[in-house]
């Protein structure tokens, strides 16, 4: 836990808003980039990011003190998120239509980014696949380096749950990985077999 934060925490139960306000400046990247990651959109993470600081503004002397502010945070944006995509019962989506997974790379070298881009779009895609809460865990693991221990806090689950629940979607997206290579190599074969006119 950041030393700054349990004295903000503390200002903001005594009803200092400005406190709230430096939490906010302090978190909304990672809140952000954890609801983008999730959702696929950036209009939709930034409205999910929104009322991810609303709620926690709504819920503050809930906040356990002693737990780190920064899981508690998350886990109110994964929360928010899971729920997000059960309504729009999204299980698969057209390649066209999912956004990169990351915001753009301003890095020079239009054909390295392109190729970024590409495989962006195609982790987006298979992990818009998986169930929104192995979706979170695997978010949570590997773009926040997240523990067990703290996965399983922020999804409300056992560890041995968290690790079941990463075990088979790493398993799922490495197949749906190797399907979907096999099914570009098969592409790409046929369209340089085919005959030129």
């Amino acid at each position: 836990m950041n030393e700054k934060d349990p004295e903000l925490i503390r200002q903001v139960l005594e009803g200092d808003v400005q406190a709230f306000t430096k939490l906010v400046e302090k978190y909304q990247e990672p809140v952000y980039h954890m609801c983008y990651r999730m959702l696929g959109d950036a209009a939709e993470a930034e409205d999910a990011a929104q009322e991810t600081f609303l709620r926690a503004f709504q819920n503050i002397r809930r906040y356990d003190r002693q737990r780190p502010f920064s899981t508690w945070i998350l886990s109110i944006a994964a929360h928010y998120c899971i729920d997000q995509v059960r309504r729009r019962r999204i299980h698969y989506l057209s390649y066209n239509d999912v956004p990169h997974l990351d915001p753009p790379d301003r890095s020079p070298g239009p054909e390295g980014n392109l190729v970024l881009k590409e495989e962006q779009f195609r982790v987006q895609k298979l992990l818009a696949a998986l169930d929104p809460r192995d979706r979170a865990a695997l978010v949570m693991l590997y773009w926040y380096d997240l523990s067990y221990e703290e996965i399983a806090g922020v999804l409300s689950m056992s560890v041995s749950t968290v690790k079941s629940r990463l075990f088979r979607a790493k398993r799922e997206l490495a197949e749906l990985w190797m399907k979907s290579s096999l099914q570009t190599s098969a592409g790409e074969r046929s369209y340089h077999e085919s005959p030129a006119f």
